[in-house]
């Protein structure tokens, strides 16, 4: 049997226990044994190299270097990576070899709460699908990333509330490689309820799929 260890903190705007529990239950419909925790040095535990994936759901907050250095090589080796939203982008920002590995950074999300189109790049990709382009409520992520990342959505910024950002198209969900190890991330999900959007699960479910060892 597969093993999964998500672990969740930070930001109680995200729901992150509750963000935690709900994708913890997709993934063992899918016969994953899914541990939960709120520890975010079991990252870096003695064990962490035998999970199949690992979803870092936190929002800011600090790991160790011992703790950094071996999730970073558990993960090179091998060990796959799935995020969504806050997962990765914002996790332990200030972090060096966690940014390395996430492929992609939080920076801002103008204007709040608004509405804008998520627009699919690869759909010849399994995990885009069927998938078209579909409109979402949210907070729409501007990221700053890994110029080596797979990208397959995208959304583009109207300038509505940042007009010298107007036209930019910043990816939303994409896949990534980190030695060994496979990376899956999406920027939707800024709450548990949203992740019950059918295209916003479809994609995460076969991301993590796809990223599982």
């Amino acid at each position: 049997m597969k093993r999964a260890l998500i672990v969740w903190g930070g930001l109680e705007l995200h729901e992150p226990e509750r963000g935690a529990a709900l994708v913890g239950g997709w993934l063992e419909e899918a016969g994953f044994a899914v541990t939960l925790s709120s520890d975010y040095e079991v990252l870096g535990g003695a064990d962490i190299a035998s999970y199949d994936l690992v979803m870092p759901q936190v929002t800011g907050g600090e790991l160790s270097r011992d703790a950094s250095e071996a999730f970073c090589a558990a993960v090179e080796k091998g060990v796959g990576v799935a995020a969504f939203h806050h997962g990765l982008a914002t996790s332990f920002p200030g972090n060096p070899l966690l940014r390395f590995l996430s492929g992609a950074t939080f920076a801002s999300h103008p204007g709040g709460i608004i509405t804008y189109t998520v627009d699919p790049v690869q759909t010849d990709d399994p995990v885009m699908a069927g998938i078209g382009s579909f409109a979402h409520t949210s907070e729409q992520y501007y990221l700053h990333l890994d110029p080596s990342v797979r990208v397959l959505a995208t959304t583009t910024f109207s300038g509505e509330h940042a007009w010298w950002k107007k036209g930019v198209k910043i990816p939303v969900v994409f896949k990534s490689r980190f030695g060994d190890g496979r990376l899956f991330y999406s920027a939707l999900g800024h709450t548990p309820d949203e992740l019950e959007d059918p295209s916003i699960a479809t994609m995460l479910k076969r991301g993590m799929a796809w990223a599982a060892r």
